[in-house]
C-alpha cells in the first residue's frame, strides 16, 4: 500500500480478516467432515477460497485499489456462499448450528466496500451479504437477522473510520501547505522589509523633498510600498483548498489611495465563492480608477454576518449620476451590469448602488454563506 494512504492499515487489517476467517472455515469444514451432501464439493469450496484469499490479498496491499474490484469480490463472495446450497444437506440448511462453507470468511468483502467506499458502501455490502444469506438459507429468522444487524453495522462503522482517516489526513496535509506558506512568506517579508521597501520609502521621502517631477515618482513609490507591504502581511492562500479565507484576496488591494478593513477573525468562504468576490472588489477598484477623478480615495470593508457576508466598495469621488448608469446599461457596457451585479448574482446574492453626482459611489454586495464556517480556517 501507498504510505501516502491514510487507510493503508485499514486495507491490511481487512485482509488478515481474510486469512484469518478462511482459517476458521476450513476448520468447521473440517469438523462436519463426512457429514455434508458433498465433502468433496465442500472441500472445493475451501479451496477456491484459498484461491481468491491469495488474490484479493495481493490486490489490497496495493496502492488505491478500485472499487470494482470490490464488486468483484462481494459477487465472488455470493458465488462461493450460494454453493452452500449444494454441500449441505436439506436438514443442515435448516438449523444454525450447521454454519454455511464460507461462515465469517463473507465479512471481509464488506471490510473491502467500506474501507474503500465508506460507511453508505459498506451499509450496502453488508445488506447484500445478509440477503445472500437469506437466499441461500431459505428462509427468515432471529439468528439470521442478527447476522445482518452485525454485517450492516460493521460494514457502516468501518466506512465512517476510512473516510475520518481520509478527512483528517486531508486536513493535515492542508495544514502543513499552509504552515510551510507562512514559513517562506515570512522569510521573504523579512528579505523584503530590508532591501525593497527600505528603497522604496527611502525614493519616496526624497522625491518629496525634490518636487517636481520627483515628487510623482514619490508618490507611485508610496503606492508600490504600501501594496507589498500589504502583500507581505495578507494570509497565505492554499490554491488546492476547497475553503479560503476571503481576507487575503482583499487586503493585497490595499494603497495609499485604497484602505482597506477586514475582520480580526478568519472569514471563511468556498475557493469560487472567494474568488469571484475578489474579483468583483477590483473590478469597482478599477472603475474607481477610471471614472470617480485623479484624487479619489476608495475604502473596502468585509463584514462577516454569520449568515451572510457583506463586502462594500466606497469611494470620494464625482459619482454617477443615474441617467448615465442606465445609459450604460443599455447600451451594453458590462462593467457595471454583468462584472459587479452579475457575479454577486451568480453566488445567489445581491449588489446595491448608492451613488449621486459629486457625492461619491458605494457598492454593498452581500452574499449568503453556504459552506465555510465562521471565524476558523
Amino acid at each position: 500500500m501507498s504510505r501516502k494512504d491514510p487507510t493503508a492499515p485499514l486495507w491490511r487489517a481487512a485482509v488478515l480478516l481474510r486469512v484469518i476467517t478462511l482459517v476458521f472455515a476450513a476448520a468447521v469444514v473440517g469438523t462436519h467432515h463426512g457429514e455434508y451432501a458433498s465433502t468433496a464439493l465442500a472441500w472445493t469450496t475451501v479451496g477456491a477460497m484459498a484461491a481468491w484469499t491469495a488474490v484479493t490479498s495481493w490486490y489490497y496491499l496495493r496502492p488505491d485499489p478500485a472499487a470494482w474490484f470490490t464488486g468483484v469480490d462481494l459477487a465472488v463472495c455470493c458465488a462461493i456462499m450460494a454453493l452452500s446450497r449444494f454441500v449441505l444437506t436439506e436438514a443442515q440448511l435448516e438449523v444454525q448450528s450447521v454454519p454455511l462453507v464460507p461462515t465469517v470468511w463473507v465479512t471481509a468483502a464488506v471490510a473491502v466496500g467500506a474501507v474503500r467506499g465508506g460507511p453508505v458502501l459498506g451499509t450496502v455490502y453488508g445488506g447484500v451479504i445478509s440477503v445472500c444469506n437469506y437466499v441461500v438459507r431459505g428462509y427468515v429468522d432471529v439468528d439470521l437477522t442478527r447476522d445482518m444487524v452485525l454485517l450492516v453495522g460493521v460494514g457502516f462503522v468501518l466506512g465512517l473510520a476510512a473516510r475520518t482517516s481520509r478527512r483528517s489526513a486531508e486536513r493535515l496535509e492542508r495544514a502543513l501547505r499552509v504552515e510551510a506558506a507562512t514559513a517562506e512568506r515570512e522569510r521573504l517579508a523579512r528579505s523584503i522589509h530590508d532591501g525593497v521597501l527600505q528603497v522604496l520609502a527611502r525614493v519616496g521621502k526624497r522625491g518629496r523633498e525634490l518636487g517636481g517631477e520627483a515628487e510623482e515618482l514619490a508618490s507611485l513609490a508610496a503606492r508600490q510600498e504600501i501594496a507589498l507591504r500589504a502583500l507581505v502581511s495578507a494570509a497565505p492562500l492554499d490554491s488546492g483548498a476547497d475553503e479560503v479565507d476571503l481576507r487575503g484576496p482583499l487586503q493585497v488591494l490595499a494603497t495609499d489611495r485604497v484602505q482597506v478593513s477586514v475582520p480580526a477573525t478568519p472569514v471563511v468562504l468556498p475557493g469560487e465563492t472567494a474568488a469571484e468576490l475578489g474579483d468583483l472588489a477590483r473590478e469597482a477598484l478599477a472603475n474607481v480608477e477610471r471614472h470617480a477623478g485623479g484624487d479619489a480615495r476608495a475604502w473596502v470593508l468585509l463584514e462577516d454576518l454569520g449568515g451572510e457576508v457583506v463586502l462594500s466598495v466606497r469611494d470620494d469621488g464625482v459619482g454617477i449620476a443615474a441617467e448615465r448608469l442606465a445609459a450604460a446599461e443599455a447600451q451594453g457596457r458590462m462593467g457595471v451590469a454583468r462584472s459587479i451585479r452579475g457575479r454577486a448574482e451568480a453566488l445567489g446574492g445581491t449588489a446595491a448602488l448608492d451613488t449621486a453626482p459629486n457625492e461619491g459611489t458605494e457598492w454593498e454586495v452581500r452574499v449568503p454563506r453556504r459552506t465555510g464556517k465562521r471565524g476558523s480556517r
